[in-house]
């Protein structure tokens, strides 16, 4: 199987399947990165320990800081004591909420974390109309200036000369 179609199935079994996890699996959030497919996870009482990411998800999936993810327990493992089955997009996490599966140490940050996401767009202040005059247009002071940019300063005796011309 090619790169591009491996990818491809990944992708797909990971943002359409909606999973419930089984009775040895558990829903942990993800800490931190300290490299080689591992991630640093915590569970929902507290405990935090090392996940290994399985290779058909490397270079095809990213999880970052926050993200929530299903995990199968390792037995063997003294610092890595499981592995990354499934990861939680925000659909899986509201559809685990309606279901009853979500825990609830978990449902405050994940209420924070959409939250956040909303407050990160700012809303436009709304500016006050003024009655019977035009609001001023020609006033540029509140546009962004791109200091990557030489800036040319337009004047109008020259374009009154290139009108008399």
């Amino acid at each position: 199987m090619s790169q591009a179609t491996k990818r491809k199935h990944v992708v797909k079994e990971v943002l359409g399947e909606h999973i419930v996890p089984s009775d040895q699996q558990q829903i942990v959030r993800v800490l931190r990165t300290p490299g080689n497919n591992l991630h640093e996870v915590e569970t929902a009482q507290g405990q935090r320990f090392l996940v290994s990411m399985p290779s058909k998800y490397r270079k095809n999936i990213w999880i970052k800081r926050g993200d929530f993810l299903i995990v199968d327990p390792i037995e063997e493992g003294e610092k890595v004591k499981a592995e990354i089955s499934f990861v939680l997009c925000k659909d899986h996490v509201r559809s685990l909420q309606k279901e009853g599966f979500w825990p609830e140490a978990f449902s405050e940050v994940a209420e924070k974390h959409n939250n956040r996401n909303r407050q990160t767009q700012p809303e436009l202040p709304a500016e006050p109309q003024l009655s019977g005059e035009e609001s001023s247009s020609e006033d540029d002071s509140d546009l962004f200036v791109n200091t990557n940019r030489r800036q040319y300063h337009e004047s109008e005796e020259g374009s009154e000369e290139e009108e008399a011309a």
